[in-house]
């Protein structure tokens, strides 16, 4: 057993591993670890499937090492997962900022370990307003976040972005879940990452994935509105497929559940 998984620069990731089975490995978003998957994790186990989550560095109880917040490093760190505990036909689950590491994982590592993947309210595959992506949000409004909230008041911005992430029936304890959750993170790792994936360009990389990509979104997603992440990364996939669920948040993980994890289930190849 490996309780903790040790990266190529010498991290500790703290890891969950349930049931047996196809490996169905999960990569959490920015600022949240591997216990947001749980009611994944649990329905999956329970219908055949392995299901494996870690925390990324510097969020939930990995170690916090101060470096290593790029994509290059974040998909080693998802490879020393998959070759420390020798999983095979998985299948990847990314969500939110967790599909950027999926996806440069595939085109870092390849996919000899991978059948398929999942990408769940997706970054990619630019965020950033360029010349030649004139639709992306300006710089200057990422960088006013980091300055003003996360340099400032990062329990704040939790608190005020609970509204749009999740749907206005959520129960107020999940809320509070997430809330403890994402409190839990490193600030230096939020504010690393969160240059990093914002400033993260895959429409070459999207490209080039060969497996297989669900691509699960919300048309209310108001963090990721799928206009700029899922349906243009649609178009950049050359087998992906779109699953949009009208009705539901960025959060869809929580508010819809149920679906998701029987799109899952189908998806992984769940008896």
């Amino acid at each position: 057993m490996h309780p903790n998984i040790r990266t190529g620069d010498g991290v500790a990731l703290f890891h969950r591993d349930w049931g047996s089975g196809r490996p169905v490995v999960f990569v959490a978003s920015w600022s949240l670890p591997s216990d947001s998957w749980a009611y994944q994790m649990l329905a999956l186990s329970q219908a055949g499937l392995r299901c494996v989550a870690y925390d990324r560095r510097g969020h939930g109880q990995s170690q916090d090492p101060g470096r290593g917040y790029d994509y290059d490093s974040l998909a080693d760190d998802l490879a020393a997962v998959m070759d420390t505990l020798d999983l095979r036909d998985a299948v990847l689950v990314g969500f939110s900022m967790g599909c950027g590491e999926v996806v440069r994982y595939l085109t870092r590592h390849g996919d000899a370990r991978v059948t398929r993947a999942v990408l769940i309210g997706t970054t990619t595959p630019c965020l950033m307003q360029r010349d030649d992506n004139p639709s992306g949000v300006p710089a200057a409004v990422f960088d006013s976040f980091r300055q003003d909230w996360l340099m400032r008041d990062f329990p704040g911005w939790v608190d005020t972005n609970m509204e749009p992430f999740v749907t206005p029936d959520t129960p107020q304890g999940l809320r509070n879940w997430v809330r403890d959750m994402a409190l839990r993170s490193s600030l230096q790792a939020l504010h690393a990452c969160h240059r990093t994936l914002t400033e993260a360009d895959m429409r070459a990389e999207l490209r080039g994935i060969r497996v297989p990509v669900l691509l699960v979104h919300g048309a209310l997603d108001a963090t990721c509105p799928p206009a700029l992440t899922a349906e243009p990364s649609l178009a950049l996939l050359p087998r992906g497929r779109l699953a949009l669920y009208e009705d539901a948040p960025h959060g869809l993980f929580i508010t819809h559940r149920d679906r998701l994890n029987a799109d899952l289930r189908a998806f992984a190849g769940a008896a």
